[in-house]
């Protein structure tokens, strides 16, 4: 191979590689307004809750409502295939770390039952707010006509990598449009990491795109297959297919990065670097509140060929509540998110989610070292 026909790799960053520069206006981070719409549907935190069996249960989906939120409910896990889903997470939260993946794949054997479909939905919409409920390519067309009819507000289609181009031994895949001619309610689609696959799912109509391939604390996807890019980088490029988009089309499209945010620092830098809205698994997972006792695991964990994730043990750390809006009673940052993120508005001067896009970051690879001494030694 010639040197130039050589391969050519561009540098990509994650969380812990960049800063955000302060502003050169700051504002009362009592005033600033953390709101966001998604196709109408309205939330007054920019959160939603992962669609993990350990994070999302009918309960958990309605506190997350409760604190202005969103909680995505996995269509295809414990909740549709067992009456009684909580025998079975604490199964699988109590197997030792040697056997607990073959557990799991023996568990989720269990068929989805389309009766705990409806079930799963009115025991969300009863209690009011809205309901969001995640699908895989392979079973959309079959179930998310039964959530919607009992009352989902909003569908996310999520597979660990969808483009609009799939090739396949099927005589006819998923196909966007048709999918929204089917159902009358937004539909949020993921995961993608790259400009060129944002830029066109967004032209097949679809509500907003769901950004990260591998970088949740349970997913092994990145050291399976080796396939990913830092979430800094993979945001970035696709809020610039979001912003291309606008322009073309005079239509928004919410870019919700997914995974790997860990603490209130994580979140702010995911905003300046161009989402409108973070879904958050782990994070969530150490609280009270969540199903999974302190323990988390990913979708693709039980896969019956090839685990992409595995069960890891993330402890009980406060309530869902401590968690988005304090007290803090820890200094690692993983409380208090909604604080932090008011805080960050206040100092580079951003009153709206959308006017952090503009805030300016710079690679900084000793942002958590430098001055640190004392703390690092200590830990």
């Amino acid at each position: 191979m010639g040197l130039s026909e050589r391969k050519n790799i561009r540098r990509a960053y994650g969380f812990d590689e960049v800063a955000i520069v302060p502003g050169s206006i700051t504002i009362n981070p009592e005033i600033t307004d953390t709101s966001i719409d998604i196709a109408g549907v309205n939330l007054t935190i920019p959160i939603l809750a992962s669609a993990m069996d350990a994070i999302v249960s009918p309960s958990f989906s309605v506190l997350m409502n409760k604190f202005g939120g969103l909680g995505v409910m996995n269509l295809e896990g414990v909740q549709t295939r067992y009456d009684d889903p909580e025998e079975v997470l604490q199964k699988i939260s109590n197997s030792s770390q040697s056997d607990v993946t073959g557990v799991m794949q023996d568990l989720y054997k269990e068929p989805i039952k389309e009766e705990l479909v409806a079930r799963r939905v009115n025991d969300i919409k009863k209690h009011g707010g809205y309901c969001a409920v995640s699908i895989t390519p392979a079973n959309t067309k079959k179930l998310s006509p039964i959530a919607v009819e009992a009352g989902a507000d909003i569908l996310v289609v999520q597979s660990t990598v969808t483009t609009t181009r799939h090739i396949s031994n099927s005589i006819k895949g998923l196909r966007f449009p048709e999918l929204l001619d089917l159902i009358k309610v937004p539909v949020l689609v993921g995961n993608c990491v790259t400009y060129d696959v944002a830029l066109e799912l967004m032209e097949t109509g679809i509500h907003g795109v769901l950004v990260g391939v591998g970088p949740g604390a349970a997913c092994t996807t990145r050291e399976v297959t080796g396939v990913g890019v830092p979430q800094v980088t993979a945001t970035i490029d696709c809020a610039a297919a979001r912003d291309e988009y606008f322009k073309r089309s005079k239509r928004y499209v919410p870019v919700i990065t997914d995974g790997g945010i860990r603490t209130g620092g994580d979140l702010c830098k995911t905003f300046v670097s161009g989402a409108d809205a973070v879904m958050l698994g782990t994070p969530l997972a150490q609280s009270k509140e969540a199903p999974g006792k302190g323990s988390n695991w990913g979708m693709a964990t039980p896969d019956p060929a090839l685990p992409r994730g595995t069960r890891v043990n993330v402890g009980v750390k406060s309530s869902l509540e401590q968690i988005l809006f304090g007290p803090s009673s820890l200094t690692d940052g993983t409380q208090n998110l909604i604080g932090a993120l008011k805080a960050c508005m206040g100092m580079v001067g951003a009153q709206k989610i959308s006017e952090l896009h503009d805030a300016e970051m710079v690679i900084a690879p000793s942002i958590k070292t430098e001055g640190k001494y004392f703390q690092l030694s200590s830990s």
